[in-house]
């Protein structure tokens, strides 16, 4: 049990790092898509990814097929952390659990209240409530040392949570139509899938090959494509670190959703979510017009983001504390617990899927994409500046290097 425990805060810190240095990449590709939408290449830049190349545009397949190895990746770590993590315990879920709620909450509303007198819009409601864990860990980076470590695994495990309702709420309310042979057939994969786990099937390539198909009947479906990679995940099998003191680790290398999961990170944190982002980010800005700025939809998403995530993330994370439901993060201030809470309101990759989700017009997809773009950077410039104001508590750097 003694020498399993280095091995966890390892995993977390690797972790921790490519999704850091991921996001600074994404951030990279975002700032990309944006000069080149408006640049000379921009007719060149559309007509690829509105190019169809086997049944499915380019945009189709970054956003139906590669999103779903990020979904996968996405299902891998919250099995990985319900089951063996910071999320294994209800004590440890709690407080990360009710600042996602709130962070859920009060962007959806916000975004309603701004939007009411315009019905078409309502239907992105869902849009700022996600929050982007690696542009967030991406902007904590930039401050080295002023974070102490316990935040960092607060806000991931807050972002995983965040990610978790995210996907029900793409489940519930983004399946427009269903086709039910293609349900028979991803119901009978589905039970082949839970039917290797429980006869402990360890041979991975036989969990991708039969996901592979799920993913095709799912695309079949009308449920989203990339939600199979979510329930893929969840039947991939997992070594559990033992609680009698067995040599099996959380990160076993004999676990295929260990082994899986640190195989798909780099591609997931340096290729798919930036091919997402260069992809989904460029807006041509002469063709939507400065009205754009003022278009409720884009107030709706910048707000929800810039002020809804700090408000529900902070008040119920201040309402759990305070009724002593949960304690505070190691070595972490009021303040910085409010920086965390801003920068929650970073919200690019899952806000913009979801934004592609909630409108066909093409027009209410650049007007929320600029509302996305706009809240995710006033979010990490206020998440920046909270933390780069506060004094650095004297247990930080010790609560740093624990976490």
């Amino acid at each position: 049990m003694m020498t399993a425990q280095p091995r966890a805060i390892s995993a977390l810190r690797a972790f921790l790092k490519s999704e850091s240095a991921g996001g600074l990449l994404l951030m990279g590709a975002a700032a990309l898509a944006l000069i080149v939408a408006n640049s000379p290449l921009a007719d060149a830049y559309f007509h690829i990814l509105h190019l169809y190349v086997g049944g499915l545009s380019v945009g189709h397949w970054v956003n139906d097929g590669l999103m779903a190895v990020f979904f996968l990746l996405v299902g891998l770590e919250i099995k990985r952390e319900m089951v063996d993590g910071e999320l294994s315990t209800w004590s440890r879920r709690l407080l990360p659990g009710v600042a996602a709620l709130g962070g859920m909450v009060a962007p959806a509303l916000i975004y309603v209240a701004v939007n009411w007198q315009t019905p078409a819009n309502l239907r992105g409601w869902a849009i700022p409530a996600a929050t982007d864990i690696a542009f967030a860990l991406g902007v904590l980076s930039l401050l080295g040392p002023r974070v102490p470590g316990a935040l960092k695994v607060f806000l991931a495990a807050l972002a995983i949570i965040d990610d978790l309702g995210a996907i029900l709420i793409i489940a519930v309310f983004y399946t427009d139509h269903l086709t039910l042979w293609a349900l028979g057939g991803a119901a009978a994969t589905l039970v082949v899938l839970v039917t290797m786990n429980r006869l402990k099937v360890m041979n991975l390539w036989l969990y991708l090959l039969v996901g592979a198909a799920l993913w095709v009947f799912f695309l079949k479906s009308g449920i989203h494509a990339t939600l199979a990679g979510v329930i893929l995940a969840m039947t991939i099998p997992i070594t559990p670190r033992s609680k009698k003191g067995s040599s099996a680790r959380p990160d076993d290398e004999h676990s295929p959703l260990h082994r899986l999961e640190h195989a798909l990170h780099p591609w997931v944190a340096y290729l798919v979510v930036p091919v997402f982002g260069f992809a989904n980010a460029g807006v041509a800005l002469n063709q939507v017009g400065l009205a754009a700025l003022t278009a409720p939809a884009t107030l709706g998403g910048a707000l929800g983001l810039f002020l809804g995530k700090p408000i529900g993330v902070g008040l119920f994370c201040l309402a759990a504390i305070k009724l002593g439901w949960a304690k505070k993060p190691n070595g972490a201030s009021w303040s910085q617990l409010f920086g965390i809470s801003a920068l929650c309101g970073i919200g690019f990759t899952m806000s913009l899927f979801i934004n592609n989700l909630a409108f066909d017009a093409e027009i209410l997809r650049d007007e929320t994409k600029i509302g996305v773009l706009v809240g995710s950077l006033l979010s990490a410039l206020l998440g920046w500046l909270a933390f780069s104001l506060t004094p650095r508590p004297r247990d930080a750097q010790e609560s740093g290097d624990a976490g």
